[in-house]
C-alpha cells in the first residue's frame, strides 16, 4: 500500500472536498494591491514553467498573499455573477476556470511546503487560514447569482453545441455547486458555512497533532545492544538523531505514520519491539496535548451533520456519490467479500510464525510486535532470503535514474536531465527537466526522498503547476518519500517496499505530466479518489520487470547484477504475507467507512471502544494484525484527503491488476503499449467518466479475478 495523502496541498483539500474547481496554475488576473510590494508570491514566477522561486519565498509572505488572493478572486467572482449579459459558457464557466490565479499560486506553494518542510510559523498560518479558506469557498459556491448562471447553462446544455470536454466541464460545475449546497435555503446555507469552517479548523488541528505526536513517540533506548539486529549504519543514525535532540549517549528511532514500524522486522530484543509497537499503537490516545480522540469525535459529528443538511444519509453516502464506486453498498460489498478470506489467510500465517517461535523455545504467543520479525524468518526459511540481502542492490540513485526513469523512457520515450540551477526548499531535493519523445520539454520533476521530522509521513505526489491548454501551462510535479537518511558518506540502500513506493509515486507523476486537457479543472490527477491510485499502482509492475530490474538492481559496491535466483525468490514471495497486508488494510478501510456511515445521533463518546466494537463486528479483530492506521492517527480519514475513501486503494487495485494482465498479454515494456495507455487514459485527466476511460483503454469492464489471484485470495 502506498499513500497519496498529499496529492493536493492541505488547503486545496478543503476546496476539493467542496468540489472547488479553481485552477492550480498561473493566469492573468487583476494586479495585487500595494500590500504585496516585494512579495515574490504576488506575480507568477519567471522561472521555467513557473517553477517556484523557493529561495525568495519566506514564511511571512503567505498571510498577506492569501488575504490579497481571496480579495481578488471574490472581485472576479462578483464580476461574473453580476454580469448584465446573459450567461454563456465563456463568460461564466471559462471565466471561473480563469479566476483565482494569485490565491491558487499561494495555496499550492504553501500547502506543498507545509506537507514537506513545515515549521511552527507555517503551522500557524495553516490554523488561521483553514477556516478562512472554507468561508471563501462558501462565498463562491453559495453565491445565488453565480449558481443561477451555472444552472441556466446546465438546463440548456443540449443546445449549446459544446465539445465533449466543455460539456463535461459544465456538468461538473453544476454538480460541484449542488454538492456544495447551492440549492439550500438561506438559513441552511448559514448552517453549512458554520459546519465547513468548523470541519476545516478541526482537520487542521488533527493533522498537526498527529505529526507532533509521531515525533514525540520516537523510541529512545540507552544502548546499542538494545537495537541488536539493526545494521551499524542505522544504529549510528539513531545515535545522531538522539544527539540532535540533546540526548547524547542515547539512541532515537523515529516512528513512521503507519501502525507497523520498519525496525520491528530486524530488532531481536522482544522487549524493545514491544515498546516500539506500543508507542506506535497508542499514538493520540494516551492523554496529553496531542491526544486526538476529542477532535475525532467532533470531526465525525460535523461531517455527519453536513451530510444530513445536504440531504444524505451519512457522510460516506455524500462522499461516495461523487466517486467511481458511487455508493456505500458497493464499497461495503467489496470490503466485506474480502474480509473473511483475508483474516483466514492471516490466521494461517500466524500459525506459521508461531511454529518458529515454538521451535526456538519462545514461551509467548505471537503478537503485533512479533509479526514482521518472524515473517522475515519464515520468508528466509521458505524462500531462502531475507530483505537485507536485497538492499545492497537497491541504491537510491540507481533505483531512481536507472529504474524509475529508465522504465519511463522505454515505455513512453521520456528522457531526464538533472539541473542544479533551480532553487529548492531543502538541500535534499533534486530537480529534473523531463523531455518527451520528440525532444520537447514536457515537465519539471522534483524528487524529495528523505524523511525529516518536519515532513508529513508516508509518500505522495503533488504539483506546483498543472497542465492546461486554456492557460498554456505545464506540469511541475513533485514526489515525496520518507526514506531514512544514512550518515554522511554512507549509501542510501532501499527496502523492496521503498523501491515499489518510488515506482508507485512516479506513476502519479506521470499522470500529472502526461495531462493533455483544455481546462485546469480536469488536469492530471483531478479524478475521483478511487481512480487516482490506479495509474500509480500500474507503474509498480515495472519495478520487477526483468529488463528494468536488470538495469538498476546492481550491487552498490561491485556493480554486480542481482543474482537471478535471488530475483526469482523475490517474485515467488510476492503472495507471501498477503493475509497480513490485506487484513491490516481492510481493517483501516472498514473503520473509515464505519466512522463515516454514522448519523449525527450515532456518534459515540468512546473512540477506542467504538473502534474495538467495529473491528469485532466486521470480523477483522485479529490482535496480531492491527489496522494499518488506528483511528487516532488515521490522517487519510480525519485530515480530509481520503475521508470515507480509504477503500480507494483496493478499488484502484482491481483496475490495476486487470491492467497488468493487459500489458503482459500485449508484450509488456513496449512503446506501443505505453502510447496506448497514455493516449486513452493517462493524458485524459478527469475529462470523462473514469470507467469510460478504463473501458476505452481495456476494451471492457474490469474483472476481479486478477486481484484475487495477486493477493492469494482465490
Amino acid at each position: 500500500m502506498k499513500d497519496l495523502t498529499m496529492s493536493r496541498p492541505h488547503l486545496l483539500v478543503i476546496a476539493a472536498a467542496l468540489g472547488l474547481a479553481f485552477s492550480q496554475t498561473v493566469i492573468a488576473a487583476p494586479a495585487p494591491a500595494a500590500a504585496l510590494a516585494g512579495n515574490p508570491l504576488a506575480t507568477a514566477s519567471k522561472l521555467p514553467f513557473h517553477y517556484p522561486a523557493f529561495d525568495q519565498i519566506k514564511d511571512q509572505h503567505f498571510l498577506p498573499a492569501f488575504a490579497e488572493g481571496m480579495r481578488i478572486q471574490l472581485q472576479e467572482i462578483a464580476a461574473i455573477a453580476n454580469n448584465a449579459k446573459p450567461a454563456t459558457f465563456e463568460n461564466t464557466i471559462v471565466a471561473m476556470e480563469k479566476s483565482g490565479a494569485l490565491l491558487t499560486r499561494v495555496q499550492t506553494i504553501f500547502g506543498n511546503l507545509q506537507g514537506a518542510n513545515t515549521n511552527d510559523k507555517l503551522d500557524a498560518v495553516d490554523s488561521e487560514m483553514s477556516p478562512k479558506m472554507a468561508a471563501h469557498i462558501d462565498a463562491v459556491y453559495l453565491n445565488p447569482k453565480l449558481f443561477a448562471r451555472v444552472k441556466a447553462l446546465y438546463q440548456q446544455r443540449a443546445k449549446l453545441k459544446l465539445d465533449a470536454e466543455s460539456l463535461h466541464l459544465l456538468e461538473r460545475y453544476h454538480t460541484d455547486f449542488v454538492r456544495a449546497g447551492a440549492q439550500l435555503s438561506a438559513a441552511d446555507k448559514e448552517k453549512l458555512k458554520a459546519l465547513n469552517g468548523s470541519i476545516a479548523t478541526l482537520q487542521t488541528a488533527f493533522t498537526q497533532a498527529v505529526l507532533k505526536e509521531t515525533n514525540a513517540s520516537a523510541l529512545i533506548v540507552d544502548s546499542r545492544a538494545e537495537l541488536a539486529g539493526m545494521d551499524d549504519g542505522a544504529i549510528d543514525a539513531a545515535a545522531a538523531a538522539a544527539k540532535a535532540k540533546g540526548l547524547d549517549g542515547k539512541f532515537l528511532v523515529a516512528v513512521v505514520n503507519t501502525s507497523g514500524q520498519p525496525p520491528l522486522a530486524v530488532l531481536t530484543n522482544r522487549a524493545v519491539r514491544e515498546k516500539l509497537m506500543a508507542l506506535s499503537l497508542n499514538r493520540g490516545s494516551h492523554g496529553g496535548e496531542f491526544d486526538t480522540r476529542e477532535v475525532v469525535l467532533k470531526i465525525a459529528k460535523a461531517r455527519a451533520e453536513k451530510a444530513t443538511l445536504l440531504g444524505y444519509a451519512n457522510f460516506a453516502a455524500y462522499s461516495l456519490e461523487d466517486q467511481t464506486a458511487h455508493d456505500t453498498k458497493a464499497v461495503n460489498k467489496l470490503l466485506g467479500e474480502l474480509a473473511k478470506p483475508a483474516v483466514n489467510n492471516a490466521r494461517k500465517e500466524a500459525a506459521d510464525l508461531q511454529a518458529i517461535v515454538d521451535a526456538e523455545g519462545g514461551n509467548f504467543k505471537i503478537d503485533a510486535s512479533d509479526w514482521a520479525h518472524y515473517t522475515d524468518k519464515v520468508r528466509a526459511q521458505r524462500f531462502a532470503f531475507d530483505e537485507n540481502q536485497l538492499k545492497p542492490y537497491f541504491e537510491l540513485n540507481n533505483v531512481l535514474v536507472n529504474g524509475v526513469f529508465y522504465a519511463a523512457g522505454k515505455l513512453y520515450g521520456l528522457s531526464f536531465k538533472e539541473r542544479k540551477d533551480l532553487p529548492v526548499y531543502h538541500p535534499d531535493v533534486r530537480v529534473f527537466d523531463v523531455f518527451d519523445a520528440d525532444g520537447k520539454q514536457l515537465a519539471i520533476f522534483l524528487a524529495d526522498m528523505y524523511a525529516r521530522s518536519n515532513k508529513q509521513g508516508g509518500a505522495w505526489m503533488n504539483e506546483y503547476s498543472s497542465q492546461a491548454k486554456l492557460l498554456g501551462t505545464h506540469s511541475v510535479v513533485a514526489n515525496h518519500l520518507n526514506i531514512p537518511k544514512p550518515p554522511a558518506g554512507e549509501p542510501t540502500l532501499l527496502t523492496y517496499d521503498e523501491v515499489k513506493t518510488a515506482f508507485h509515486e512516479f506513476g502519479h507523476a506521470l499522470h500529472g505530466m502526461f495531462s493533455n486537457v483544455q481546462y485546469p479543472r480536469f488536469s492530471g490527477t483531478s479524478v475521483p479518489r478511487d481512480f487516482v491510485e490506479y495509474p500509480s499502482q500500474v507503474n509498480e509492475m515495472w519495478a520487477v520487470w526483468p529488463e528494468v530490474l536488470a538495469n538498476y538492481a546492481k550491487h552498490y559496491q561491485t556493480g554486480a547484477a542481482m543474482p537471478k535466483d535471488l530475483l526469482d525468490k523475490v517474485i515467488a514471495s510476492k503472495k507471501f504475507n498477503q493475509g497480513f497486508m490485506t487484513t491490516e488494510y481492510l481493517a483501516a478501510s472498514l473503520l473509515d467507512q464505519r466512522w463515516h456511515q454514522l448519523t449525527p445521533a450515532q456518534i459515540p463518546s468512546d473512540v477506542l471502544g467504538f473502534e474495538a466494537a467495529a473491528l469485532k463486528e466486521m470480523g477483522v479483530d485479529f490482535a496480531p494484525v492491527p489496522p494499518r492506521y488506528r483511528t487516532t492517527y488515521f490522517s487519510h480519514s480525519f485530515s480530509g484527503g481520503y475521508s470515507a475513501g480509504y477503500y480507494a486503494y483496493l478499488w484502484s487495485e482491481k483496475l490495476d491488476a486487470d491492467t497488468v494482465v493487459w500489458f503482459k498479454e500485449n508484450g509488456g515494456l513496449k512503446r506501443a503499449n505505453g502510447d496506448w495507455f497514455r493516449s486513452k487514459l493517462l493524458s485524459r485527466g478527469g475529462t470523462d467518466d473514469t470507467m469510460n476511460l478504463f473501458r476505452n483503454f481495456r476494451g471492457r469492464d474490469p474483472v476481479i479475478e486478477p486481484l484475487l489471484e495477486r493477493r492469494g485470495l482465490n
